[in-house]
């Protein structure tokens, strides 16, 4: 198997974190190279609690629910292709990019590092759907408001970057409809990126 690139796109609730890690145990059955998983967030949410005057803004806008500025995730994956990527392993992106500007950057990174055939995989639900699941898992940050808004920044936001991928040649493009039950979603996703 030679080695594949992910981007994984979904709005909150889509479920597309599972969908990455289902996909990367499907991936650890089939060939021994080594799979690297970046989920952005994870990332920048690690930085925040460092002691830097960096990290505490960032604390700080992550707190406040503000938009980071586009440097800091591209800087987070950005150092993380420079130490980890070889040239021999799968990557798997989760929660990059989230702009339009970004897209372009992670499009360069991408070519420099000559990963073929990269798939972009676009876990789609509606926003009612998303709304329902979010208020389920009853966390602080899932109210009505904060759900409301977090899918409006997606759809101004992240689609724009979402539709870079899908009308760029280079990129195989893969839209799942992730309304159905996990292993649903799952298997035709499998079917369709490791056939």
């Amino acid at each position: 198997m030679s080695p594949q690139t992910f981007i994984f796109f979904g709005p909150s609730g889509s479920g597309k974190g599972t969908q990455a890690r289902l996909l990367i145990e499907e991936i650890k059955k089939r060939d021994q190279k080594k799979v690297l998983y970046l989920e952005t967030g994870e990332k920048l949410r690690e930085f925040a609690d460092e002691s830097s005057w960096t990290s505490e803004l960032t604390k700080d806008s992550l707190g406040k629910g503000e938009l980071l500025p586009e440097f800091l995730p591209i800087w987070i994956w950005t150092e993380y292709f420079v130490r980890h990527i070889s040239g021999d392993e799968h990557v798997i992106l989760d929660g990059s990019p989230r702009k339009i500007e970004e897209a372009s950057i992670l499009d360069s990174a991408i070519r420099f590092y000559k990963r073929e055939n990269p798939t972009v995989i676009s876990i789609e639900i509606s926003s009612e759907v998303a709304r329902e699941r979010l208020l389920a898992r009853a966390r602080s940050d899932d109210n009505e408001k904060d759900i409301a808004e977090r899918l409006s920044w997606y759809e101004v936001n992240v689609r724009p970057a979402i539709n870079f991928f899908q009308n760029h040649a280079g990129y195989k493009f893969i839209a799942i409809n992730g309304e159905r039950s996990i292993e649903e979603v799952s298997k035709e996703l499998i079917e369709k990126t490791l056939q």
